[in-house]
């Protein structure tokens, strides 16, 4: 058995503004929308080996009524490793989001900082610290 990859697949409000974030602060490019115009049930997005699904929530809930009634944000965290956390940083801040945990170096070699996306989402970028 070979596993080949996991993308997260994200429940929001509104699957277009939650593209727009990821495009426009951490500069990912978008892969498919489903429909082709907003509104979205689906969106796909992807920057390097990192892709990102989105789903609208009430699509969700009409599919699976068990999930319609789970909150939106914090059942999962996304750990994203980069190369250049200082820029990642600076655009995460001029967006405007919500910083969790400042930026640190951690004790197993990573130098990270998390911030909410517009949904909740929890996300911390990390760089490996070079020594």
């Amino acid at each position: 058995m070979k596993f080949q990859k996991l993308t997260p697949n994200l429940v929001v409000r509104d699957v277009a503004a939650s593209m727009n974030f990821y495009r426009s602060t951490l500069g990912f490019q978008t892969t498919i929308t489903v429909p082709d115009r907003a509104p979205y049930v689906f969106g796909a997005i992807t920057n390097g080996s990192v892709e990102i699904f989105f789903n609208d929530q009430k699509a969700v809930a009409a599919d699976y009524p068990s999930l319609g009634a789970k909150p939106i944000g914090g059942s999962l965290t996304l750990f994203i490793e980069v190369e250049g956390i200082e820029e990642v940083l600076a655009a995460v801040n001029k967006s405007g989001a919500k910083i969790t945990m400042p930026l640190k170096d951690q004790f197993y070699g990573m130098r990270e900082f998390a911030f909410q996306d517009p949904e909740g989402w929890e996300v911390t970028i990390a760089e490996r610290i070079k020594t």
